[in-house]
């Protein structure tokens, strides 16, 4: 099994939302949290606002994508060697300064369902 969590994180600092160094910082931080490493990573800032950030990781993949006009963050993290930890979302959650957050937790099944 292989797990993907999908957040949503509202009422979060705007200004925290657009600065690139910022969301870089968070993303290093919850991939390291997993125990993987990053083999690459790309962001990009748009204008006037808003930053998406992208990373291959050892065990697979992690985003980040922001709306600072709606103090919003979406969150992506697919890991296929292991569970991604609580401690990883509130993390994210402090770093942006978020008022909430919704998880969602997904079982991603990599035999799709056949016996070998």
């Amino acid at each position: 099994m292989a797990e993907q969590l999908i957040v949503d994180l509202y009422g979060c600092d705007p200004a925290l939302l657009d600065d690139p160094e910022r969301v870089q910082e968070a993303a290093h931080y919850a991939v390291r949290s997993v125990g993987s490493d990053i083999v690459e990573e790309c962001m990009h800032r748009f204008e006037p606002i808003g930053i998406s950030y992208i990373a291959v990781i050892t065990t697979s993949h992690f985003s980040i994508h922001t709306w600072p006009e709606y103090g919003y963050a979406a969150v992506d993290f697919f890991s296929c060697c292991s569970s991604v930890p609580e401690t990883a979302v509130r993390a994210l959650g402090d770093a942006f300064g978020a008022a909430e957050s919704r998880v969602q937790r997904v079982e991603r099944d990599l035999k799709g369902g056949i016996r070998h």
